[in-house]
């Protein structure tokens, strides 16, 4: 299912859209240290892991630079295309890290073909869901939304578990969910992912 996924040309569409929304907002609400009008600053970005072809614009990162003399200011709204800073798509970190769960070495490198990720990258991975995450701050504030704790051990497959059963709409809500942490000010650990 995870391959059928990456390549559905729709599901990158509506992560884009979900974006522009969202950068749309950003912009109305002006800056946030002095009010100024939001200019577009935005900036390429090269993500990887796309199985299929990607819209246009998708490689944009939307970000706005404040007008005012004296402030320019940057803002950057949050993204479920990209988490954080890291050079792979989201969805893509998300479901990679699932599939490891429970992944004899033969699913492991099947994996790492198909999704053109190392192990190592992989491994670092499951380590930031493991420890980074787990034990930063957004996470303990957000985790209480669930009724069941979820193990460290389980991350984030049992997150996505949490969603429902289509895929599609959990990952999408998982994405939702890490908004915060997808702009600079919600990084969560800057180590090295």
């Amino acid at each position: 299912m995870c391959q059928k996924l990456l390549t559905d040309a729709r599901f990158y569409e509506l992560r884009l859209k979900f974006d522009a929304d969202l950068a749309a907002e950003a912009r109305a609400a002006r800056c946030g240290e002095c009010a100024g009008r939001l200019d577009a600053a935005n900036y390429p970005r090269k993500p990887r892991g796309a199985l299929g072809k990607l819209p246009d614009n998708y490689e944009t990162k939307f970000s706005f630079c404040c007008a005012e003399d004296g402030c320019r200011s940057r803002h950057t709204p949050p993204s479920v295309r990209f988490l954080g800073r890291r050079v792979y798509l989201g969805a893509l970190v998300i479901l990679a890290s699932a599939m490891q769960q429970g992944a004899t070495p033969v699913r492991a490198r099947r994996l790492r073909e198909l999704l053109g990720v190392s192990l190592r990258t992989l491994a670092r991975w499951r380590e930031w869901w493991r420890s980074a995450f787990f034990e930063s701050e957004f996470w303990k504030t957000e985790k209480v939304l669930f009724s069941v704790p979820l193990s460290k051990e389980g991350l984030p497959l049992s997150l996505l578990e949490r969603f429902g059963s289509n895929e599609e709409l959990r990952l999408g809500a998982l994405l939702r969910l890490l908004l915060p942490i997808s702009t600079p000010s919600g990084y969560v650990a800057d180590q090295r992912f």
